[in-house]
């Protein structure tokens, strides 16, 4: 792998790390933030303009993000 590979896949590990971190505390001190999260999932896309676009799996993924985070606050 390369070096920037590497990175990135660094970046975003701790970049997940805390944002989650970051809805786990709003969250907790503003209950309905994950409710408010969840209800603009339809405005989120892909912004690919290629083969490559799948608006579909970026809400999965944030589902999933925002699933995790109501099962650990």
């Amino acid at each position: 792998m390369t070096d920037t590979v590497v990175q990135t896949r660094q970046r975003e590990i701790a970049t997940e790390h805390l944002l989650f971190k970051l809805i786990e505390y709003v969250e907790a001190k503003h209950p309905g933030l994950l409710d408010h999260l969840e209800d603009s999932l339809d405005h989120l896309g892909d912004p690919a303009n290629d083969a490559t676009k799948d608006d579909d799996g970026v809400r999965k993924i944030a589902r999933r993000m925002i699933t995790g985070a109501r099962r650990d606050s």
